[in-house]
């Protein structure tokens, strides 16, 4: 015991420095257990969403969404909040994703504008064999090659490019008509000869003028077909291959023309189109009797619009097929606008430009937008018809980015080297029909798109 006392220091200069280690140890020992205090609150939400992320919650409503989302940051002192303020993180990272998803499903693909593209055209008159000679811009000595470099951009998304391999794919064991009048027939060769660049078609079919004509593509048991008929209706037309009529059409306004309605039955995805036609003169006959003519001058007939005509032909042919037991993929295109100017196809009138109209540059005709108006019409009226019955219907309308393109038409070039001979000839041009390659091109990009989106 002396030892053990004897031992200690009593000294004070000694118990002055033995509490200053003392006091150094106690503030030592309460930083770390302030740290370890921190550390330890830092880590329990982290904790907390593992935790709540291996059990599935019920789904919140929009009213606590909403909830979560406005309510005020919390306490960082606080596990509960912390975790409430998580979930609500996740319920708008979703909401994000759900409104990003929505926005591209719902994605107006025909509101945009037409960007430049450097990249080379899918196809050229010395790859693809199918373009018809008065849409050869290239072969027939169109100078200028700008018009080539554009593409339809829609404004809010993405269009991914014509992919022909993927669409050929997705076409095997299928049929697709395109019904209508030349247009419908530039149309398809468009087609063709991008899918071209994949696997030649065959063609297995054509009438006497070449104007309906079946192709079929081996290797993907794939049938394309266009049919002519540019009034979708029973019509007795008596014109030459140059558009110049020797007696008035006699257009049957109470019958589809058998032409494509005996072929229907065949098609998976039917593209139809009509409209220019009903600008020309024409008598109408309804229950096989004359009820009137439209700009029958000298006529003692009843003068009827063509309005009234257009809409009774959609109607005609939207209904037949709503109603049919063959459930086709429909598309209903829009009117094509022309670009002719200072006169019309039979009057002098030309399209000499080079470059893409922007928005705001040009305006619709009145004729355009009238007939727009009709298949827009029709089309609402049929939409709801096909609905109930079961029947996919889509509208195409590709009137408002053509219009902003008056530089794609062949205009003198729909002849082979016009101005050959004489540079000042005066030529026929044509300012509706598209250049192939042109920026018709571009509506298979939307079209495809179209066809993914009603798949899903």
């Amino acid at each position: 015991m002396v030892k053990k006392e004897t031992g200690l220091d009593l000294n004070p200069s000694s118990l002055l420095k033995r509490h200053h280690i003392f006091v150094k140890f106690a503030v030592s020992f309460l930083l770390v257990g302030l740290a370890f205090r921190l550390l330890v609150s830092d880590s329990l939400p982290f904790s907390s969403s593992v935790a709540e992320s291996k059990s599935p919650s019920p789904p919140l409503s929009r009213v606590e969404t909403n909830t979560i989302a406005d309510s005020p940051l919390p306490s960082s002192s606080t596990s509960l909040p912390v975790q409430v303020a998580g979930a609500g993180d996740l319920l708008a990272n979703e909401s994000q994703t759900i409104q990003n998803a929505t926005v591209a499903a719902e994605c107006d693909l025909f509101v945009g504008d037409w960007v430049p593209d450097p990249s080379a055209p899918a196809y050229t008159n010395a790859t693809c064999l199918d373009i018809e000679a008065h849409q050869n811009c290239m072969k027939n000595g169109r100078p200028d090659s700008g018009y080539l470099y554009w593409r339809w951009n829609p404004r809010d998304c993405e269009l991914p490019r014509f992919d022909p391999e993927k669409f050929l794919d997705f076409m095997k064991n299928k049929w697709w008509a395109f019904i209508g009048d030349s247009i419908s027939r530039n149309h398809v060769q468009s087609l063709l000869c991008m899918l071209s660049q994949v696997e030649q078609a065959v063609e297995v079919y054509h009438d006497e003028q070449y104007k309906s004509r079946r192709w079929h593509f081996p290797s993907h048991n794939f049938t394309l077909s266009v049919i002519w008929t540019p009034y979708l209706l029973k019509a007795d037309v008596f014109e030459d291959i140059n558009g110049v009529s020797s007696s008035e059409t006699q257009l049957h306004l109470d019958k589809l023309d058998e032409t494509w309605t005996e072929q229907y039955k065949n098609f998976d995805y039917a593209l139809i189109a009509g409209g220019k036609w009903y600008l020309k003169t024409a008598i109408y006959r309804e229950n096989d009797t004359v009820t009137g003519c439209h700009y029958c001058p000298g006529k003692n007939l009843t003068e009827m619009s063509f309005e009234y005509a257009y809409h009774r032909a959609l109607k005609l042919v939207l209904n037949f097929t709503m109603d049919s037991s063959h459930k086709a993929f429909v598309f209903l295109r829009t009117t094509t606008p022309d670009h002719f100017e200072n006169g019309e196809w039979f009057s002098g009138g030309t399209c000499n430009r080079t470059a893409p109209f922007k928005e705001g540059e040009v305006d619709t005709k009145d004729v355009d937008a009238v007939m727009r108006g009709i298949e827009m019409e029709e089309f609402e009226k049929a939409a709801s018809l096909g609905a109930e019955n079961g029947v996919t219907l889509k509208l195409l309308d590709t009137t408002g980015m053509s219009l902003l393109r008056p530089d794609g038409h062949p205009g003198p070039y729909r002849q082979f080297q016009p101005f050959a001979k004489d540079k000042n000839a005066k030529v026929q041009n044509d300012c509706l029909h598209w250049c192939l390659p042109g920026p018709i091109d571009s509506w298979n990009d939307v079209v495809m798109e179209m066809v993914i989106r009603g798949s899903q």
